[in-house]
C-alpha cells in the first residue's frame, strides 16, 4: 500500500507535540522533547517513518531553516544594536578564531584525522542554534541586555559558520593546490559567495518593500514574506551560494528598511511557528543512526568537549575586552551551547558535495550525535544561563520599557545646557520615530519657562517634549560622570538628563515616570552613584532594570495586582509635574 507525504508528516507533527508537551511538563525546553521524540520513533522502525523517506520533507526543513535565518537576521536592527556593536564585533572575532582552533586541534591533533576534515567539524561546531535560542528566550519570558547580546551573537556566529564552511569546502575542493593560490582561490570564493548572497538578499528586499507597499498593501505582508523567503532561498541554491546566508541577510534588510511592517510580519509568521518547529526538530532527530555513534563515541566526546571549551572560552574572551557587565561575560558562553538549524545544513551540504563523500558518513555521526546532545542539555543551559543573568520573566511590560541600551549616552559632552539638549534630542529622534517636528520639540524644551522646572535635584535633570497623538513613548537618558555646572536649584552639578518625548494620550504615564525616577535618584543613594558612573551604555541598563530597581521600575501587572482595591502606587505631587 502507497501512501503520499502527508500522512508520514501528520504522525511526526502528532507525535512531536506530545513529546514537546511531556518535556515542558518535565521542565525541561519543548525543542529537547521534539528531538528525543524523533529518536525514539527511528528506534521503533517504522516502515511509514523509513530513514529514507527523510529526503521527502526536505522542502519542509529548508522552509524552516529559512524561517529560523530570516528571524535571526530580523534582530540585526542597526539602531537598536547601538552601543551594542563592540561586544558583538568581539564575539564574532573570539567565535573566528578560538572555537575553530581548538575543535580543529581536537580533531586532528587527538582524533587523528586530517586537517579538512577537522576544518569541516570545525564549520560545524562554530555554528549555534537561533531557533532553539529564540523558543527559549520566549518560553522563559527573557528580556535585557544579555538577551540581547545573545540574539545578537548567535545571527553574527552562523554567518561566520558559513563563511568557515565556505573556506572548509575550498580547501577539500582544492587541496592539492599550491598554498599563495589556495589563499586567492579562498577569498575569491568567500567574496563571490558573500556578494551574491548580498545582491539576492537586497534584491529580493526591493521585490518585497514594493509588493507590500505598492500592490498588496499591509493586509498580506505575512504570505509577502513568506514568498521572500522561499524567493530568496531558491534564488541562493539556483546560484549556489548559501541559502541560510542569503535569508539572513534578508532578514535584517528587511529590518532596517521596513522595521515595523517587519516586525508586523514576523508576529504572523510567529503564530505558526511552533508548528513548524515541531515538525523540523523532530525530523532532525530521526536522522540519528545510533548504529553508527558506538564506534565514534570517542570522537563525539572530542568534539563536543572542543567545542563547549571553545564557546565558554570566545564568550568570556570577548565580553571581557568589551567590559560587558559581569553577568553577561560570565553566563553567555553556556547560553550558546544550543546547536541547531544551521549546524544541521551544513552537515546536509557534506552529504550533498560528492568531493566529500569520504567523509560524509562521520560527519553526520559525530555531527548529529553531539549535535543531539547539544539540543539535550543546550536549552536547558540557556535557560540556566538566562536565569543565572537574570532576565527571566522579565519579558512583561514595565514603567521604564522605553529606556532601551540604545537610548542611553554614557559620557554626554556638552558646553551649555543647550548643546546637551540638541545631542540627546537628535539622539530620540534618530533611535525613535517620533511623530513630531524635532526643531518644534527642542524648541519647546529649551524655553525660558520651562529650564528651572527641569530641574528636580540631586543630579536629575528630566526636560519633556509633547509629541503628537497616537505617537509611541519614547525617551533618552544621557549621563555625566564629572557632572554639569550648571544653575540647578540645590546648587548640585547635573549628571542624569532624561529627556522624554510624551503623547497627549500618554500623559499619565509621563507624570509616573517623573516621579519614579526622582524618587530612585532621591532616595536611593546606591541606585543614584553606580548610575551617575556607569562606563557603559549596559551597565547604564543593568542599573535601571535589575531586580533591585523593581520598587521603582515596576511590572504594570504586578502593580495592578497589588492596587486593587488599594491607593495608587505612587503619589506625584503637584511640585513634581
Amino acid at each position: 500500500m502507497s501512501f503520499g507525504p502527508l500522512l508520514p508528516l501528520a504522525i511526526v507533527l502528532m507525535v512531536g507535540i506530545i513529546g514537546g508537551e511531556l518535556a515542558a511538563r518535565a521542565r525541561m525546553p519543548r525543542v529537547t522533547g521534539w528531538i528525543l521524540t524523533g529518536v525514539i520513533l527511528r528506534a521503533f522502525s517504522f516502515e511509514i517513518l523509513a530513514p529514507d523517506r527523510l529526503a521527502t520533507f526536505k522542502p519542509l526543513s529548508d522552509f524552516v531553516l529559512g524561517y529560523i535565518a530570516f528571524t535571526v537576521g530580523s534582530h540585526l536592527h542597526l539602531l537598536s544594536l547601538i552601543n551594542a556593536q563592540r561586544r558583538l564585533f568581539l564575539i564574532m572575532l573570539t567565535e573566528l578564531m578560538i572555537t575553530p582552533a581548538l575543535v580543529v586541534a581536537a580533531m586532528v591533533g587527538l582524533g587523528g584525522l586530517s586537517f579538512e576534515h577537522g576544518l569541516l567539524f570545525a564549520a560545524i561546531a562554530v555554528a549555534g542554534a537561533p531557533g532553539t535560542t529564540v523558543i527559549v528566550i520566549r518560553e522563559a519570558r527573557a528580556r535585557g541586555v544579555f538577551v540581547k547580546t545573545l540574539i545578537g551573537s548567535v545571527a553574527l556566529i552562523d554567518m561566520v559558520a558559513v563563511c568557515i564552511f565556505v573556506v572548509a569546502s575550498e580547501v577539500v575542493l582544492a587541496h592539492n593546490v599550491a598554498g599563495h593560490e589556495l589563499v586567492a582561490n579562498v577569498l575569491e570564493r568567500l567574496a563571490r559567495d558573500v556578494g551574491f548572497a548580498t545582491g539576492v538578499a537586497g534584491g529580493t528586499a526591493i521585490v518585497t518593500v514594493v509588493l507590500t507597499r505598492a500592490v498588496v498593501g499591509p493586509r498580506l505582508l505575512g504570505t509577502s514574506l513568506i514568498a521572500s523567503i522561499l524567493l530568496a532561498w531558491g534564488a541562493a541554491e539556483w546560484l549556489e551560494v548559501s541559502s541560510i546566508l542569503t535569508v539572513t541577510l534578508l532578514g535584517a534588510v528587511l529590518a532596517n528598511v521596513m522595521p515595523d511592517k517587519e516586525r508586523s510580519g514576523e508576529a504572523y509568521l510567529n503564530t505558526f511557528s511552533s508548528v513548524l518547529f515541531t515538525a523540523f526538530y523532530t525530523l532532525a532527530g530521526m536522522r540519528l543512526n545510533f548504529s553508527q555513534v558506538v564506534p565514534m563515541a570517542g570522537l563525539i566526546a572530542l568534539f563536543f568537549g572542543a567545542r563547549l571549551i571553545g564557546k565558554n572560552l570566545s564568550a568570556f574572551s570577548a565580553m571581557s575586552l568589551a567590559r560587558a557587565p559581569r553577568r553577561v561575560r560570565n553566563y553567555l558562553g553556556m547560553a550558546l551551547l544550543p546547536h541547531g538549524g544551521v549546524a544541521i545544513g551544513l552537515i546536509v551540504l557534506v552529504q550533498n558535495t560528492p568531493q566529500m563523500a569520504a567523509w560524509a558518513d562521520s560527519i553526520l555521526a559525530v555531527g548529529l550525535s553531539a549535535l543531539a546532545i547539544n539540543q539535550f542539555l543546550g536549552p536547558s543551559a540557556t535557560r540556566w544561563a538566562l536565569g543565572r543573568a537574570g532576565e527571566t520573566g522579565r519579558d512583561r511590560p514595565r514603567l521604564f520599557d522605553f529606556i532601551r541600551e540604545q537610548d542611553i549616552i554614557v559620557d554626554l559632552q556638552a558646553r551649555s545646557q543647550e548643546e546637551a539638549m540638541r545631542k540627546l534630542v537628535d539622539h530620540l529622534f534618530r533611535t525613535h520615530d517620533v511623530k513630531s517636528d524635532k526643531q518644534t520639540f527642542l524648541d519647546g524644551i529649551l524655553a525660558r519657562e520651562n529650564i528651572e522646572m527641569w530641574h528636580l535635584g540631586h543630579g536629575l535633570m528630566m526636560p519633556h517634549g509633547r509629541v503628537k497623538m497616537g505617537a509611541e513613548f519614547a525617551g533618552v537618558v544621557g549621563l555625566s560622570k564629572d557632572g554639569f555646572q550648571w544653575d540647578s536649584p540645590d546648587g548640585r552639578p547635573v549628571h542624569a538628563i532624561v529627556v522624554l518625548a510624551t503623547p497627549e494620550d500618554h500623559r499619565d504615564r509621563h507624570l509616573e515616570v517623573l516621579a519614579s525616577f526622582a524618587r530612585a535618584i532621591s532616595s536611593e543613594r546606591n541606585i543614584r552613584d553606580q548610575l551617575y558612573h556607569a562606563t557603559t551604555a549596559a551597565h547604564a541598563y543593568e542599573i535601571l532594570h535589575a531586580e533591585e530597581s523593581e520598587d521603582f521600575n515596576y511590572f504594570f501587572e504586578d502593580t495592578l495586582a497589588e492596587q486593587e482595591g488599594a491607593p495608587s502606587r505612587l503619589r506625584v505631587s503637584p511640585q513634581t509635574t
